[in-house]
């Protein structure tokens, strides 16, 4: 009989024996998770700042883009309306110089 207990003792050494490895082991498993976790969380962080940083530089390159664009063609557009007026202007100078000389020539002035 007292074999039995001894028996039953030892094999209930080994028993906690096994259970304490075995919870060492998962708390080893357990860190080396949480571990690759909060990599894996970093590194999708990190990605995520790269691709939003991306973006923002397209949109800017594009937002310049369009404002170059736009400017350029009201400098168009403004040139395009000088040189309308200037030809209006000119024709209405030569049309007063004419009428003075015209004027001048018959001795009369309506002004």
């Amino acid at each position: 009989m007292k074999r039995i207990i001894e028996d039953v003792l030892e094999a209930e050494e080994r028993v906690g024996a096994i259970i304490k490895e075995a919870r060492d082991e998962a708390v080893e498993i357990k860190r080396a998770i949480e571990n690759e976790s909060s990599q894996k969380i970093n590194d999708a962080k990190q990605k995520a700042r790269e691709m939003t940083q991306t973006a923002v530089e397209e949109a800017k390159r594009e937002a310049e883009r369009l404002s170059k664009e736009k400017l350029e063609q009201v400098d168009r557009q403004k040139d395009a309306l000088v040189k309308d007026r200037t030809d209006a202007i000119d024709d209405l100078v030569e049309k007063i110089c004419e009428m003075i000389l015209t004027t001048e020539k018959g001795g009369k002035s309506s002004f």
